[in-house]
């Protein structure tokens, strides 16, 4: 997708999964290289492979059907999870005597959208390593039905990620999405009605990222670039707000200054957003805090105040009302803008007669630029004003510094992928014992809702224990 739309698109058509093992194994051969030089992981430690290398064992002799529910907080997962299937794995299974049909794969649930922004190639690619698209704002007959089949009958396991999307935090896990556990349901139900006698599991795998050295001076340097590009003076006791001149920081220099200006960085784009949205948008936005709470609380609440707002105006364009969580808002405004874009009612673009067609530009040119506001939501559904304090890492520091580098970067009119890389990564992989949806099945016949929430809350338990 062009980073502006200024012309009506075709209606979205379903990227049907087509695993083919020559690409599969050019990417097996291409990934180390990839892994180190172009996205900077340098170390893979996985936790409990045995674990996999048992559940694939069962999943070849037809015992079992299994789903990977992995946490999402980087772009960079789905490369992490191929180097754990496709090295990991088969390599404990040998040194465990254990013989498994290769290719170790999975069939994986992406995003349709993500083809949009990274590129055609990019849907052509994931097709072709087995992955199946699926739409986050609507029913989606056509994935959804992609997702069932390969669930029952597909040639590897699934992988998912059950938060929906990445949320830039390491030691953060979103409200996961209740889709995991009633695919779980729907795998067990289509298995009973054929006749056959594997059992369902759901499998939690926690995803961590971690600097192999703090990279202090990166964060020094990308934060200075911050602050140049929103006109701030460099940071000196002048340029101190009182608020943060009095503020208690428990950290050690130099630290604390970096937080300070981090601090201060916030509030500038705080205060410049809540004009932005109260002058243009009618808004209504305070900039100043009350006098009660902390500074960091009076951030935290201005940023969710603030965030409401972005997505209130979007609502209004689209005539949506503010149902659910910012998470669910999101999905819904990015649906409703999907169909004033990707147009499904009116044929072949290129019969419209002129003026029709300019009318369409026009309309999915607004939606476009109405989608902005959600954009800027996305990236800061998981923020806290306390995830830093609560923990003084350089890991936090810099994930929460991308965040704001998201941020000025879609301020300034420009793609904020890919990101800016601080520093060479060790990622680490925990395989949490597997849930058993099988376990649950006379529940689910017997309250459906309450069967999927419950599981839902079983795996949001297992994915937290992935990060304490």
């Amino acid at each position: 997708m062009p980073e502006v739309i200024t012309h009506v698109q075709p209606p979205l058509e379903f990227i049907p999964p087509n695993f083919n093992p020559i690409i599969y194994r050019t990417g097996q051969v291409l990934l180390p290289a990839w892994l180190r030089w172009r996205i900077q992981i340098t170390d893979v430690q996985v936790h409990h492979t045995e674990k996999l290398v048992e559940l694939y064992q069962q999943f070849q002799a037809g015992k079992i059907r299994f789903l990977m529910a992995f946490r999402h907080p980087s772009v960079n997962d789905p490369y992490s999870l191929y180097y754990l299937l496709s090295r990991c794995v088969p390599q404990v299974a040998k040194q465990a005597g254990v013989s498994l049909q290769p290719p170790i794969h999975a069939h994986f649930i992406y995003d349709r959208g993500i083809p949009l922004w990274a590129g055609k190639p990019i849907g052509w690619l994931f097709s072709e390593l087995g992955g199946t698209p699926i739409r986050r704002g609507k029913v989606d007959v056509p994935g959804l039905r992609s997702i069932r089949q390969l669930f029952v009958d597909g040639q590897f396991p699934l992988a998912a990620a059950p938060e929906g999307a990445t949320n830039g935090h390491t030691e953060i896990v979103s409200p996961i999405e209740p889709g995991i556990a009633q695919f779980g349901f729907w795998c067990a139900e289509d298995l009973h009605k054929a006749g056959r006698s594997e059992t369902v599991l759901i499998v939690p795998i926690g995803i961590r990222y971690h600097y192999i050295s703090e990279p202090w001076p990166a964060i020094d340097e990308l934060l200075s670039q911050l602050e140049t590009d929103c006109g701030l003076p460099r940071y000196g006791a002048e340029s101190e707000p009182a608020t943060l001149a009095e503020l208690q920081i428990p950290l050690a220099d130099p630290q604390r200054l970096l937080y300070k200006r981090l601090l201060r960085l916030s509030e500038h784009l705080l205060t410049l957003m809540e004009q932005f949205y109260s002058k243009f948008y009618h808004q209504p936005l305070k900039s100043m805090p009350s006098s009660e709470g902390s500074f960091n609380q009076h951030i935290e609440e201005r940023l969710q105040a603030l965030l409401n707002a972005a997505l209130t105006v979007a609502e209004q364009h689209f005539a949506l009302s503010p149902k659910g969580s910012l998470t669910d808002r999101c999905r819904r405004l990015e649906q409703a803008g999907w169909e004033r874009i990707f147009r499904e009612d009116l044929g072949e673009l290129e019969q419209l007669p002129l003026a029709e067609r300019g009318l369409a530009d026009r309309i999915a040119e607004e939606a476009d630029l109405r989608l902005w506001h959600m954009r800027l939501v996305e990236s800061f559904v998981s923020v806290t004003g306390h995830y830093i304090l609560e923990k003084p890492t350089a890991d936090r520091f810099a994930e929460t510094l991308l965040l704001l580098w998201d941020t000025v970067t879609r301020l300034k009119g420009e793609n904020p992928n890919p990101r800016p890389c601080l520093g060479s990564q060790r990622v680490e992989v925990t395989i949490e014992p597997p849930i058993s949806v099988s376990d649950r099945w006379h529940e689910y016949q017997t309250g459906r809702r309450q069967a999927v929430a419950s599981l839902t809350q079983v795996l949001q338990t297992a994915l937290e224990q992935t990060i304490s």
